[in-house]
């Protein structure tokens, strides 16, 4: 949800330390820094939805989901990023007390109409590059589309899709749903769900 960059170099050391003070948040993409904006209630309702059912499903199992406000560092790509959730199966990133996360094993966006492009485009290049991630999920927040990137064992990205009354499967960490479970009092035509 970027708001706004700065025009001047930030070093990954200065983000770090000014995000630990700054009232709002900001993404860093090679030294410049992103001002988030503030998100609608579908989104928080679907990013809160993928995290509750990945929350549960997970317990016990080695991985944890983190919601908005953990970032993913994306060290190739220098950067630093705010995904609305992520996962994350590695000891490293539990064992240490740092705000951010390094590898990543599912990363889930929940899709803005100022921001669509920017996940679809240079966020996913740069999500890419990173070794531990194994999906790129991509939720629309205006009707019921979710776009799963799942990396095959060739390193190819390849396109899952679903959409209303399907079971959605994020193989990474072994997870399905009913795609409406995603959207659960997010969008008023799914109001009887379940």
């Amino acid at each position: 949800m970027v708001a706004s960059k700065s025009d001047i170099y930030v070093s990954p050391e200065d983000y770090l330390a000014g995000e630990k003070v700054s009232p709002i948040k900001h993404e860093y993409r090679q030294g410049e820094i992103y001002a988030m904006a503030g998100a609608s209630k579908a989104h928080v309702i679907i990013s809160g939805n993928a995290f509750a059912l990945l929350r549960n499903h997970l317990r016990g199992s080695g991985c944890m989901p983190y919601v908005a406000d953990v970032k993913v560092r994306i060290e190739a790509a220098n950067c630093y990023y705010y995904p609305d959730v992520a996962v994350t199966c590695d000891e490293r990133d539990s064992n240490t007390d740092e705000d951010f996360i390094i590898y990543p094993r599912l990363i889930v966006e929940v899709l803005s109409p100022s921001t669509a492009a920017f996940d679809r485009g240079e966020k996913f290049a740069d999500y890419r590059s990173s070794e531990s991630l194994q999906e790129y999920v991509l939720i629309n927040q205006e009707r019921v589309s979710v776009e799963c990137f799942r990396r095959n064992a060739e390193g190819f990205w390849v396109l899952y899709p679903y959409t209303q009354g399907q079971e959605v499967q994020f193989s990474s960490v072994n997870f399905s749903c009913a795609i409406e479970a995603l959207y659960e009092d997010a969008i008023p035509s799914l109001v009887n769900y379940p």
